[in-house]
């Protein structure tokens, strides 16, 4: 029972991928655009300062904050496209109708039962979806609809029928099956929902009152579950409901911090960001934090040992200052010092706490591309960011010293530390590639996924295959036929989790291109997730 359990939520979370993952690419227009429009920016650049570049700036970011309070129907489409087996244009599509019949379903019976509010909405429990007064649902509405569509997609999207009923068969049977459900759904909600938002609501005010207790134990867990590959289902909701914050920007409501500082990214005339903006603080242990760790590992490596672990740590390293892919440097650590991982779990936490503390309202989720592209164009009056640097370098030296200490003190066997015959390194696809070189092989991606799919116990056991932003997901039919070791030591993989049929095979920032040879070998249709 447990296994399925966490089998359905591991597919859930890859599911989640799909709208998590792009969404912050619209942020990042719209701090693009903000680029353009920006007063200080166009006394430096004045040639900027004209109808066409500022009008651009405008409608580039006025345009993306539209995908903020339509954050529904972003989420069913995707959940039920990365929920479905099989088919999965068909699904999303058809959650889309679903989508409308839903909240068309829900107005016209609150009409019938003189439920709509007249006039201002704000503080009602109802908002406008689509140009459609229904209940504020929020994100909620379209995570429930993706779960519903891909659940009745899965088990009809093959039901066929013969003679003059075949044009009904296959996913047009999904569709016929799926209007009642939404519009009975529609209708139960109507009675349902303000229970749970009362619910949600006072779970949102026990994690604010919580204040810094609350921020810390978001900070930890969101790192801590890291090896399940579900640390997003902590985060998600913070971002994208009312649990992280709802604020008014520009005269319109917007829930989630995330959608709150998009939304005050395209407001120029904004002031000090929300508060709420702390829950997306989450790059600074990325930016510098493990940066001190892997510092911390690179100096207690034994002295034969330290020009391999500088090859291996300063990449791992990089990545993870740049993009904000930490999987490299916490799999070196994670299964031969689980202290550590748990100790930078800790820290992760504390060093939010510290940024709340001060008052910092810069926006660091990932890595510093992103942190620069965010911050430096609002300005340190908006976002204090230069105390955000401030921080991280505090908890750089923090995370040095005390990983230091702790491999010292229990003489951990992390990178150039191995028992000889031993190694616990991280190869690179570069490392492979080379290897293959000098023993005559061909260096290509393709020769590097089939021992790939060697190594996962072959092509027959592999029943699917997808990925993330940094891991290959995987469903097989024998977990116990993959040999880690090869995986490890000869494709450059940094983790490998096993969780019932589900594995995670960690390649970091070129997984995807790993994936695509993958299923060129499989001789499989791609499907992006």
């Amino acid at each position: 029972m447990k296994e399925r359990v966490m089998d359905t939520m591991q597919k859930f979370s890859k599911a989640m991928f799909i709208p998590v993952l792009i969404l912050p690419i619209a942020g990042i227009l719209i701090a693009i655009g903000n680029l353009f429009t920006n007063a200080r920016l166009l006394e430096v650049l004045p040639f900027l300062n004209n109808p066409v570049t500022t009008g651009f700036g405008t409608i580039l970011s006025g345009s993306l904050v539209s995908i903020l309070v339509n954050l529904g129907v972003v989420f069913c489409v995707g959940l039920a496209v990365g929920l479905a087996n099989k088919k999965k244009s068909e699904a999303g599509f058809i959650a889309l109708l679903g989508y409308l019949v839903f909240i068309n379903a829900m107005n016209r019976f609150m009409g019938l039962q003189g439920m709509l509010v007249e006039g201002n909405l704000q503080g009602t429990g109802q908002t406008m979806v689509l140009g459609v007064q229904v209940l504020d649902m929020g994100v909620f509405l379209g995570i429930f609809l993706g779960i519903v569509t891909a659940i009745v997609h899965n088990r009809y999207a093959d039901k066929e029928f013969n003679n003059a009923f075949q044009i009904y068969g296959g996913t047009r049977f999904v569709f016929i099956v799926l209007i009642p459900v939404v519009v009975l759904l529609g209708i139960l909600f109507t009675y349902i929902w303000p229970f749970f938002q009362g619910g949600i609501s006072s779970l949102g005010t026990l994690i604010n009152q919580s204040g810094n207790f609350g921020i810390f134990l978001y900070g930890m867990l969101e790192r801590l579950l890291i090896p399940t590959g579900l640390h997003h289902l902590v985060y998600t909701p913070f971002l994208y409901t009312e649990l992280g914050g709802v604020a008014e920007v520009a005269g319109e409501i917007f829930e989630g911090a995330r959608n709150i500082y998009f939304a005050e990214i395209a407001n120029a005339d904004g002031g000090l960001l929300a508060p709420s903006v702390i829950w997306d603080a989450r790059g600074i242990s990325k930016m510098f934090g493990l940066i001190g760790a892997c510092l911390a590992m690179y100096h207690k490596a034994s002295p034969e040992n330290k020009a391999k672990a500088r090859a291996i740590l300063i990449p791992a390293a990089v990545t993870s200052f740049i993009a904000g892919v930490t999987e490299p440097i916490e799999f070196s650590f994670m299964f031969v010092a689980p202290l550590l991982f748990i100790v930078h779990a800790g820290l992760s936490g504390l060093s939010m706490v510290l940024l709340n503390i001060l008052n910092v309202r810069a926006i660091g989720p990932n890595g510093f591309i992103d942190f620069l592209l965010y911050n430096v164009p609002l300005g340190t009056e908006r976002t204090a960011w230069p105390m955000y640097i401030v921080v991280g370098l505090f908890f750089f030296v923090v995370y040095y010293f005390l990983f230091r200490f702790l491999i010292t003190k229990f003489d951990y066997k992390t990178i150039g530390r191995e028992e000889s015959g031993q190694e616990t390194k991280l190869y690179t696809k570069k490392d492979y590639q080379e290897k293959n070189s000098q023993s005559g092989e061909p260096a290509n991606d393709l020769g590097l996924a089939h021992t790939i799919v060697a190594a996962l116990g072959g092509e027959e056991n592999i029943e699917t295959v997808t990925n993330c932003y940094s891991r290959l997901r995987l469903t097989l039919t024998d977990p116990e036929k993959v040999n880690e070791g090869i995986l490890k030591n000869e494709t450059g993989a940094s983790g490998i989790i096993k969780k019932g049929q589900n594995v995670q095979v960690v390649y970091g920032l070129q997984v995807n291109a790993i994936r695509k040879s993958v299923d060129t070998v499989l001789n499989r249709a791609i499907v992006e997730e």
